[in-house]
């Protein structure tokens, strides 16, 4: 593991946990261990827990381990530069939110939800000393295919899950990225109103 990218630890206004603070979403993944399966199913625990409206769950997770034939498909349908890095994540997880329920009625929070059971994973994941990287990225209609979703589910990001890898294995720009100090909007920027 680099040193470099060992420990990227965010400069936040306010106190945070631990696990937040230090998570980030780095590109460079070992390429050679396996995923350890019970922090893969830990996070996936996690996910599943995670509220939702109604207790709708509106998620679903395709799960392609390295050197399996889904993700090959899965890494095939990355796009640009992502295709770069991400075959090496011991892990592809394809998000997936329910936008419509059984009978057709439209499930308007789907995405939302979707983006809380993925922090719920990222949270748990890092806290177990695995990485993720989120991507969009993603040509959807091929995802659909390979898993022959339903219309009402519709591919939303694919993430990246492993352990952390040397970011000397990646091109120049993206080692330059993974090393690049973490930066966010300022807090006063980002509450519109507060009274």
């Amino acid at each position: 593991m680099s040193t470099a990218t060992a420990t990227r630890t965010a400069d936040t206004e306010h106190p945070v946990l631990d696990v937040l603070a230090d998570r980030w979403s780095p590109r460079a993944f070992d390429a050679e261990t396996a995923i350890d399966e019970a922090k893969l199913a830990s996070a996936l625990e996690a996910a599943r827990w995670t509220p939702s409206a109604n207790n709708t769950q509106p998620w679903r997770f395709i799960v392609a381990r390295r050197g399996t034939a889904l993700h090959e498909q899965i890494h095939a349908a990355l796009m640009g530069f992502n295709q770069v890095w991400a075959g090496n994540a011991a892990v592809l997880i394809v998000a997936v939110a329910e936008t419509t329920d059984e009978q057709g009625t439209p499930i308007t929070h789907a995405v939302y939800d979707l983006g809380q059971a993925v922090a719920h994973l990222s949270v748990q994941a890092h806290h177990d000393g695995l990485v993720v990287h989120q991507m969009s990225g993603f040509v959807a209609e091929q995802i659909r295919e390979i898993a022959d979703l339903d219309e009402r589910f519709a591919p939303t990001t694919v993430l990246a899950l492993g352990e952390l890898g040397d970011a000397g294995i990646l091109p120049e720009p993206l080692q330059q990225r993974e090393v690049a100090p973490r930066v966010r909007r300022p807090l006063d920027e980002t509450v519109l109103l507060s009274a």
